[in-house]
């Protein structure tokens, strides 16, 4: 099967080649013979009732900062001239993305556009494991101080974070005893109309962040992800250090839950955050991980992924 796959993404040279999922999963389909387009989301628009995009054809090599053979720019009918468009800018989660979702919405039926856009604006990773609360830990979702004092009350050690937030970024722990509750909440609340995500502090977490990979709501592998010492933060965009790490019986538990969910929703490529047992995001924007599992078990997630997208589309 020869396939045309547009690719919604950051800037494509800018990527790390031995990190970045994007990438990996590029780099699979130009190995299955498929052609490869790449364009930015500004270069997304709605024409008079067809879905296009400013393309490029692009031909991808595993070094570095010549990893990137670049075509001329094109106008692609994503309807037309594509048969698979992988939504997988980074977020943030802005109005911005959700407006790309809308257009690709319009698609359907059409194209197949993964993960599936219609769900992704309509769930967001702190949001849908809410869904599931007997999986996740004490959780507040609120702007209203004197709610968030009172949940500090009663758990004490917390962490704040952004809502739509990404990559570690904003992420707060305020300790028994600390006075600066009422600070950091100005500061939010003076930069967005949003509430903010407010958890019990998980202790685990210093023994890592596990993130699992599912391909169409299956379970594919794991890897942990160890905060540097004296950081909160796991993620790998701050500094945290991936590690190897399997399946337990409580991912396994997490995945059997979620999975149907993910599937129906269309969502195929997820990486779900797990400390202690404990669901705490479903990751479905642009989840990464991929090269990360790749080394440390030798689980080739981006061949799985284009083996179920086979299956999905028309012989």
């Amino acid at each position: 099967m020869s396939l045309r796959i547009a690719v919604q993404m950051d800037p494509i040279e800018t990527v790390d080649v031995d990190a970045d999922t994007t990438f990996a999963l590029m780099e699979e389909a130009q190995a299955r013979g498929f052609e490869l387009f790449v364009y930015h989301p500004d270069q997304l628009a709605w024409l008079e009732g067809r879905i296009v995009a400013r393309a490029r054809p692009v031909r991808v090599k595993h070094v570095q900062g010549e990893h990137a053979e670049l075509g001329d720019e094109m106008d692609l009918d994503l309807a037309e001239d594509a048969d698979v468009v992988l939504m997988r800018q980074d977020p943030p989660f802005d109005m911005a993305y959700i407006t790309a979702a809308h257009m690709l919405e319009g698609l359907a039926g059409k194209t197949l556009v993964l993960n599936d856009p219609a769900w992704v604006r309509s769930s967001p990773e702190k949001i849908v494991p809410l869904d599931f609360p007997e999986l996740v830990p004490p959780t507040l979702i609120s702007r209203d101080p004197e709610r968030i004092k009172a949940f500090r009350a009663q758990y004490e050690d917390i962490i704040v974070k952004p809502l739509y937030g990404n990559g570690g970024a904003g992420v707060f722990r305020l300790k028994p005893g600390d006075s600066n509750l009422n600070s950091l909440l100005e500061m939010f609340f003076a930069q967005t109309r949003e509430p903010v995500v407010v958890q019990a502090f998980l202790p685990a977490v210093s023994a890592g962040d596990k993130r699992v990979l599912l391909i169409d709501g299956e379970p594919v592998g794991a890897i942990n992800r160890v905060p540097q010492k004296g950081e909160t933060r796991s993620n790998m965009h701050v500094g945290g250090v991936a590690e190897a790490s399997d399946l337990d019986e409580a991912d396994l538990r997490i995945c059997r839950a979620i999975g149907p969910m993910l599937k129906a929703r269309g969502l195929m490529l997820v990486g779900i955050d797990v400390i202690g047992g404990l669901l705490t995001e479903i990751n479905v924007t642009s989840p990464t991980g991929v090269q990360e599992l790749k080394r440390f078990s030798g689980i080739d997630t981006c061949a799985r992924f284009w083996d179920a997208v086979q299956r999905k589309l028309p012989d």
